[in-house]
């Protein structure tokens, strides 16, 4: 397993970066998950992402259980503030009260004394920004919070946010963003790459698989494998029917050939990919048995030459999305709030 450091940081994370957003606490059962977990560690991963929003804490507490008796020094933990928790106006978003209460409940929930990544998981346009800015930085001065990033900012969003910093004389900077990044879902290439690589920032980023679409498993015209993320139970079936569709299918499947000329399996050809590109130090998987960890955590170290990569925007084609304008905001994102006990 390969480590990269984060950004200019001085954070090293493993290639691979076991998240579980849509399975634990929602769609896979503590001990599946705790298999997964146990396999991704065996494998090298030492970097696990989680945040508050996923199965309202749930996963934060499956993946306490599931790191028990791990060195805390040895992995490094990562989750995520801003989305809904709970039914209050302050329940969202990314103002002092919020962080910081946020910032408590996560760190009892993974039943640690820090996080090493605390993310802000959607930009807030209803917060001053020099606001949530001072706060996390007193979360870092504080001991709760070692590194902090973005996830889904636009280029001048992060921007503005480093600009701040450094006018306040902030101690903290952000020193990554996790975006979603695959070979069909490329929004960040124009702008929030080349203005993270001058502000050395890194990219841990998210959906390599898109959803799972780029394994393959998902054909033309037929109806989604039985045990599928797209069979699930949960959410996940809402999500993935975003990007299944015949045209993207099609092309998908005309990328088995290059999987196999490289000697990787499609899944790994996807994570691959996402390695290959420049400023992206971890690519995020999720996992419902050991045996995917297992088979996508061999994608650490494969780089994928210049012909191979050339192949698949050949074969993707129109189908690649550049558009920086869609990334995700926060206003995106229904404020659902479920009453009762999360499953786990």
């Amino acid at each position: 397993m390969e480590h990269h450091a984060l950004g200019r940081s001085g954070l090293f994370v493993s290639e691979i970066t076991y998240g579980n957003w849509l399975t634990h606490g929602e769609g896979v059962e503590r001990d599946a998950a705790t298999a997964c977990v146990r396999a991704a560690l065996d494998a090298g991963v030492t970097t696990f992402d989680t945040a508050d929003v996923y199965a309202q804490g749930a996963a934060e507490e499956v993946l306490q259980h599931a790191l028990k008796g791990v060195r805390r020094e040895s992995v490094e933990i990562a989750t995520k503030v801003c989305l809904p928790t709970g039914p209050g106006r302050n329940d969202r978003g990314l103002s002092r009260k919020h962080v910081v209460e946020s910032c408590n409940a996560s760190l009892r929930r993974l039943g640690v004394d820090y996080v090493d990544l605390y993310q802000a998981h959607r930009f807030d346009d209803e917060v001053p920004l020099a606001e949530t800015l001072i706060a996390f930085d007193d979360l870092v001065r504080a001991g709760k919070v070692l590194y902090l990033g973005v996830s889904e900012w636009r280029a001048d969003q992060i921007a503005e946010a480093l600009r701040i910093a450094d006018e306040l004389g902030l101690r903290s900077r952000f020193v990554s963003n996790q975006p979603q990044y695959n070979m069909l879902w490329r929004v960040i290439e124009p702008e929030v790459l080349p203005l993270c690589e001058d502000e050395g920032i890194g990219q841990i980023v998210f959906q390599p698989l898109a959803q799972g679409v780029l394994t393959g498993k998902y054909l033309p015209g037929r109806a989604a494998p039985a045990g599928s993320r797209a069979t699930a139970d949960g959410r996940a079936p809402a999500f993935i029917a975003r990007v299944l569709g015949d045209a993207v299918l099609e092309r998908v499947q005309l990328l088995k050939p290059i999987a196999e000329q490289a000697e990787l399996t499609m899944a790994q050809l996807a994570i691959a990919w996402t390695l290959s590109r420049p400023g992206v130090a971890s690519a995020v998987i999720g996992a419902t048995r050991p045996e995917q960890v297992r088979e996508n955590a061999e994608a650490s170290s494969r780089r994928l030459d210049a012909e191979v990569l050339k192949q698949i925007d050949d074969v993707l084609g129109d189908l690649v999305d550049r558009d920086p304008a869609k990334t995700a905001r926060m206003m995106d994102v229904k404020p659902e709030w479920r009453t009762g006990p999360a499953s786990s």
